[in-house]
């Protein structure tokens, strides 16, 4: 932690009304141990303190779903903790999917490629969090569907604190060891089965890239911890040491 963040005053805590607002607004929250749950009010009370939330496009968002955001947000800090906020500052929430412009240039042929994206959201390195607001309403009306935006984006932003977006977060180097060989062995398999046309139970974006991967299961951990376990044991028993339990019940 830098000196200028030691230096700043501790944000104020939820009111007593507004955290037990939210745990009711997101019962599943409510699973959480009482210790980790304290944590994660005061990592909301953290975010919303220090992230600019930014409605556009005529979206206008209430303190309470401002407060139902960053709890998502905080799900996957429970156990890496504060520091998984850094070098970004702003969350920009658009009323539902946006379009953004990609250009590519193949360095190989010369070829430059032009094309629109529709997202759901997106992850900046050192930018911000984009998302779209009909999805994270969508995921909290089905938090046990398997999908979870705000934690996917937010895993983007834990595997680039390291300074490489490669489905690897910050970690001992014992265990980087461990997950690198794991999540390899597992997204090949992955991939195998996804280009072999097999209707997969886990989302088959997953097969995107390594930092899909870590994403997308990262979604599973938080939503369907069961079946991420049933069809990835090696992959969920590392996401549960790295984000501890999930709130979601793993049976």
């Amino acid at each position: 932690m830098s000196l200028l963040r030691r230096l700043l005053p501790a944000p104020p805590a939820l009111s007593a009304d507004d955290a037990a607002a939210l745990l009711a607004d997101l019962p599943f929250l409510a699973r959480l141990a009482p210790a980790r749950r304290d944590r994660l009010l005061a990592l909301v009370a953290r975010f919303l303190a220090r992230k600019a939330i930014t409605p556009v496009h005529g979206l206008a968002l209430s303190p309470v779903q401002q407060r139902r955001l960053a709890a998502l947000a905080c799900l996957p800090l429970l156990e890496f903790g504060e520091e998984g906020l850094r070098g970004w500052s702003e969350v920009v929430v658009y009323p539902g999917a946006f379009r953004v412009h990609r250009r590519h240039h193949d360095e190989d042929t010369g070829v430059v490629a032009e094309w629109e994206d529709e997202l759901a959201g997106e992850a900046w390195d050192q930018g911000p969090l984009v998302l779209s607001w009909d999805d994270i309403e969508a995921d909290l009306a089905a938090p046990e569907a398997g999908f979870q935006l705000v934690v996917h984006e937010m895993a983007h932003k834990l595997d680039a604190l390291d300074g490489a977006m490669d489905g690897t977060p910050p970690l001992p180097a014992a265990w980087q060891r461990e997950w690198a060989r794991d999540f390899q062995a597992a997204y090949e398999a992955f991939c195998a089965r996804v280009d072999a046309g097999e209707d997969t139970p886990i989302d088959p974006y997953a097969a995107e890239a390594p930092e899909e991967f870590f994403a997308v299961t990262s979604e599973y951990h938080f939503s369907a911890p069961a079946l991420l376990a049933a069809e990835m044991p090696a992959v969920a028993s590392h996401l549960r040491r790295f984000y501890g339990d999930s709130p979601i019940p793993a049976a």
